[in-house]
């Protein structure tokens, strides 16, 4: 199997335990075999005995009620205590010292993470880390989007920290987890837990906290759950299987047009991406044409469509099209020129 296999990081896990934690250990079990049978050769004493005073020995407790009589038997006594004695302080000093240090680092990491959620400003809420909501933190992650994840399992928290990703760990639904996510600043939040049920009592709580906030709700497909999820709040509800479904209809009616979609919307050989530009108040081109803006003359990119706010989506928008502020521009270019473009907007 490939390094990133489950069964691979497993076996990774376990040998890293085998020689922190196992291996150590080995010496340990050799002296308390090599103790009591040195005893029984020496003193006479029972296996037990031999282990009760191995253990008193190297452990430097030392009680007294059993305790060599030859010289042979207290010379071993003395060997073992110089073997012994100082090993196990050495492991119960390691023990304690991964203790506290393990603690202390995960109390660390959590309030410096608590801090960086704090001061997240315009960012966005995902409400679960199952595999659409690892794909969207991916993508956010990729377009440098600032976001948190709420998520109620243990071990799932464990492997978005390891991303590296601003997580907070409790039920989406509760009020006080989403106000410590930052819900009054954020720009949106995605739900996308398990069932309908839940994304309905999650919307219904961040609509109450923020009435402006922009929410994209999962839904199962299921006939009315769109509709349910609409009336909690949901600014925009999205079923992945009715999703999958038409893609997969469409690579076969129409191959190539979805080939180039991917094309534009991932960057991909061609070169091509399609962004959404906001034509802000300071924008040069603002009051002008498409043809007196320059935007296919100087940046070599196409304006596909138009979105004004109230107004239906303008598409293919002709030369003459004046562009006003608040405008989003849906562009269709190279990416280094739509950089460029953005800077002057």
């Amino acid at each position: 199997m490939g390094d990133g296999t489950p069964f691979s990081r497993l076996r990774r896990r376990l040998e890293a335990a085998f020689r922190k934690y196992i291996l150590p250990g080995f010496p340990l079990l050799l002296l308390l075999v090599i103790g009591p049978i040195g005893y029984e050769l020496l003193e006479g004493f029972s296996f037990l005995d031999g282990l009760y005073l191995t253990a008193i020995t190297i452990t430097t407790v030392g009680y007294g009620d059993i305790a060599p009589v030859t010289p042979a038997g207290r010379i071993f006594t003395i060997l073992l205590i110089f073997s012994g004695a100082g090993y196990v302080m050495y492991i119960f000093s390691q023990i304690t010292e991964t203790m506290v240090e393990g603690g202390l680092r995960h109390i660390v990491a959590k309030r410096n993470m608590n801090k960086k959620i704090t001061k997240l400003h315009n960012h966005y809420i995902v409400c679960g880390f199952g595999r659409i909501g690892q794909e969207i933190c991916s993508i956010l992650k990729e377009n440098s989007r600032p976001f948190v994840v709420i998520e109620s399992d243990e071990s799932v928290i464990e492997s978005i920290d390891r991303l590296g990703y601003p997580s907070l760990k409790g039920d989406a639904s509760d009020d006080e987890i989403l106000t410590a996510a930052g819900i009054k600043q954020a720009r949106g939040l995605v739900t996308v837990v398990s069932s309908d049920e839940k994304n309905v009592y999650i919307t219904l709580t961040a609509r109450g906290l923020n009435s402006t906030l922009f929410i994209l709700a999962r839904s199962s497909g299921i006939p009315g759950a769109a509709k349910k999820l609409e009336r909690a709040g949901a600014s925009k509800v999205i079923s992945p299987y009715c999703i999958g479904a038409r893609r997969m209809a469409q690579l076969i009616v129409r191959p190539t047009v979805v080939d180039f979609i991917d094309l534009a919307m991932q960057a991909g050989d061609l070169g091509l991406r399609m962004e959404e530009l906001l034509v802000s108040g300071q924008a040069l081109c603002v009051g002008k044409t498409l043809l007196e803006s320059g935007v296919r003359q100087k940046y070599g990119i196409i304006v596909v469509a138009i979105k004004r706010a109230d107004q239906p989506m303008l598409f293919n928008p002709g030369s003459n099209t004046q562009i006003m502020t608040g405008d989003i521009l849906i562009v269709l270019g190279e990416s280094s020129h739509i950089s460029a473009l953005a800077e002057t907007l």
